[in-house]
């Protein structure tokens, strides 16, 4: 039998971290999986098995994030590791947009807090626990009408956090998540196309047969502002996307947080539909003014939603119903699985939008 310290040696640095509050996390009402376990012995030891073909042979891909199994319900669950002195502002955010008030607002995009964990023996350590979301645009969009709902629920959600006076200030592509509803299959964190067990592919349904919730994540350098600061100034920070115009250009002189957040998110939309689908140009002209290299003359969030709203009102049915085919995605067998879907919707009366 393979010793668990000779296991250990699988692990990272920072696994080993996760390793060591195992107990911890476990007596607080949340499971890792096996690999994180004190007594863990690896599957492959004494078989023909790679550890890559193996369900705890994998490790997270984020050294501050890993998935584990809430143990009163089953549910799955992410957990963040974060430094508070570092980030002073995730958790104050966080829990106000999970407030009664505004958690039941359907415009709310922000990914819910469930618990806050202060871990021992580490100051200014705490673990968020939230939902297991995965990314946005894994599998690929099939329709107008499914890129109309993810962008729907995308401004709907950034003018739901300006309205309250929030900027996000990083809310670009790998920030913007989604739920599972798409997904028959329990999908493995660190393989998301595999099931959770690593056997096969994660079965799915599309997103219009089974339209999934999109969220924003990571408050951890947002900012809340007063009401009466209409033109809120920070100095630039540089989040996840550096292309920023106005950092570029001066990366010393404050900026008003909201107008980045605006060409963040247009930059978001360019990146993910403009520059690898075709048939989405109808989102060309709000995308190009949201990232007008002149932050004074873009649209704010109400702007950008109304605007939106008029835009999604010129698509016919038969547009949203209408392919969008990803660069890497072009191929016959996809164009006729559209086609099967599109009729099959028609015939079972499926809308071809949610929101």
């Amino acid at each position: 039998m393979a010793s668990t310290s000779a296991a250990h040696s699988h692990l990272t640095e920072f696994e080993i971290w996760w390793r060591d509050h195992y107990t911890f996390l476990e007596e607080k009402g949340y499971k890792l999986r096996s690999r994180y376990s004190p007594d863990w012995v690896p599957s492959w030891t004494n078989t023909d098995k790679v550890d890559i073909d193996c369900e705890d042979g994998l490790a997270s891909p984020h050294y501050r994030l890993l998935d584990a199994r809430r143990t009163r319900d089953g549910a799955r669950v992410s957990l963040k590791c974060i430094n508070v002195s570092r980030h002073p502002y995730e958790i104050e955010i966080g829990r106000y947009f999970c407030s009664p008030s505004l958690s039941e607002d359907p415009a709310n995009h922000c990914v819910p807090i469930y618990d806050v964990l202060e871990v021992p023996n580490a100051e200014h350590r705490v673990i968020l626990v939230m939902p297991l979301l995965r990314n946005a645009t894994d599998p690929y969009f099939d329709t107008v009408g499914e890129v109309v709902d993810y962008i729907h629920q995308l401004f709907e959600g950034l003018r739901f956090m300006h309205r309250h006076h929030v900027a996000h200030r990083d809310c670009m592509q790998l920030n913007i998540l989604m739920d599972g509803s798409m997904f028959i299959d329990a999908w493995h964190p660190s393989e998301q196309y595999m099931s959770e067990d690593l056997k096969r592919p994660a079965r799915h349904r599309t997103r219009t047969q089974s339209p999934p919730r999109y969220y924003y994540i990571d408050f951890g350098i947002s900012r809340k502002y007063e009401a009466s600061n209409t033109n809120p100034l920070e100095d630039p920070i540089f989040g996840g996307d550096k292309d920023v115009p106005e950092f570029k250009e001066d990366n010393f002189k404050p900026r008003n947080p909201f107008q980045t957040d605006v060409w963040y998110l247009g930059h978001a939309i360019q990146e993910t539909f403009l520059d690898c689908y075709s048939g989405a140009e109808f989102l060309s002209g709000l995308v190009s003014d949201m990232m007008h290299s002149d932050p004074a003359q873009r649209p704010n969030m109400d702007d950008v939603f109304s605007r939106f709203q008029v835009l999604r009102q010129g698509l016919s049915n038969w547009k949203l119903r209408s392919r969008v085919a990803h660069e890497n995605d072009n191929s016959l067998f996809y164009l006729l699985a559209h086609w099967a879907h599109r009729i099959q919707y028609i015939v079972r009366r499926i809308p071809p939008t949610h929101t």
